[in-house]
Parts: structure tokens; sequence; C-alpha cells
């Protein structure tokens, strides 16, 4: 039986129980953490684990849990951070203040490569594409392998529910089109990985998610 092109490992971290995910290339065992936002001492047990090689960091978008010690662990390693979208700005240039202000650590920083829709990013020999999915925060992005059907997709969508919009920059409206119109075309067999809590897939939240099934908004 062949192997997969891709494995991947989801490890909570923060008190708000945030999923960073652990991609690797089976082939060249280089990997990336997806959000890594605190938690560093778990993440690096983790990657050392599967006998990783860290070649990047992603990040979806700059909300706290998601990216605040995405600067300190890039700057330990000597490795970039590709993601957010340049709209996500606001929020990362405040991560000092916010981590002061839930009492976890927090850094800003720059990407080393800010992404938009219809950019794609390496992960050894891995390819995933990028979608911009605003709503949530104006600069969210969403990564894709569609060898593996598997999608990465922050706060945009859970299983059951969907981002909160009440934050800065929030938009009902976009995130509703973010998830039906970039989303929903990657194919109802797509799994992907919430930002927190269980994965699902987008058929099954095109038939029972109580905000955007097809009825719903039929």
């Amino acid at each position: 039986m062949t192997e997969q092109p891709l494995k991947a490992a989801i490890i909570p971290v923060t008190p708000l129980q945030q999923n960073c995910t652990l991609i690797w290339c089976t082939k060249t065992m280089r990997g990336t953490l997806t959000d890594p936002g605190g938690d560093m001492d778990l993440l690096k047990r983790a990657v050392a684990q599967q006998g990783v090689t860290l070649e990047k960091l992603l990040v979806t978008h700059g909300h706290l849990d998601h990216c605040g010690q995405a600067g300190i662990l890039a700057k330990e390693l000597g490795i970039p951070i590709e993601g957010p979208h340049m709209g996500d700005k606001f929020l990362i240039d405040k991560l000092d203040a916010e981590g002061g202000r839930y009492g976890m650590t927090a850094q800003s920083f720059v990407p080393d490569r800010w992404l938009e829709q219809g950019d794609s990013v390496t992960v050894g020999e891995l390819v995933l594409d990028v979608y911009h999915c605003p709503g949530h925060t104006p600069g969210h992005i969403v990564f894709h392998h569609a060898p593996s059907n598997l999608a990465i997709v922050g706060d945009v969508l859970f299983q059951g529910s969907i981002g909160r919009t009440d934050f800065p920059g929030g938009d009902h409206q976009q995130l509703i089109d973010s998830i039906t119109q970039r989303l929903w075309p990657l194919g109802n067999d797509t799994a992907f990985v919430p930002g927190h809590g269980p994965m699902s897939t987008f058929g099954h939240e095109r038939k029972m998610n109580a905000f955007v099934s097809d009825y719903l908004l039929s």
C-alpha cells in the first residue's frame, strides 16, 4: 500500500485549546506547524516525536491563540512565517498588548510572506492552496491540500458552528460568503481541521450545520 503524501497531528494549545496542526511531507519528513499560538515546549516535543524537520510556520489569522507565539518560535528555530493575509496586520501588531490582557506570552511579528487568494505554499514536496476567507477577521486564510482532501480552516468553520464575527473587522455576511463560495466548492469529501474542537467534513456541515446548511441558506 502506498504511503499517503501528507500526515498530520493536531496539538491543542493555549488555555483556549486552539488546534495547532503539525503537517509533514512523508517523502521528505519536512513539516510545518499551522497556528502555533503557544505551548512551545509541547509543540517542539510533538515535532521531535514524529521525527519531522520544521521548515516554516503557517498562520491562518491574527488572533492571539492562533499566532501569539509564532514570532517567538520562528526566531528561535530560524524559520520563516507565511500567512495570514495583509488584512490581519492590525491584529498582529497588537499581539504584545493582547497577551498582557489575557495573561499569555505573545509577541508581534512580521510574516516573511503575506498570503493572498490564489497563492500556494510548499511543505517538503507538498503544495497547499491558499484561500482568502474573510469574515471572522479581514485577513483570514485557509490552507487546502487537494490530493489529501484536507483543509486547515482556522476559525472560519467548526463542527456545527461558524466563526464569531463580533471581533474588530468581523463581518457575518462576509463569513457566510467565504464558507459557501470558497470552501464548499472544494468538495463534500474534504475533511477539515477547525481552530477549536473536533474535525468534520464540508459535506457533513452542508447537511447539519445550524448556520450554513444548504437547507438553511436555500
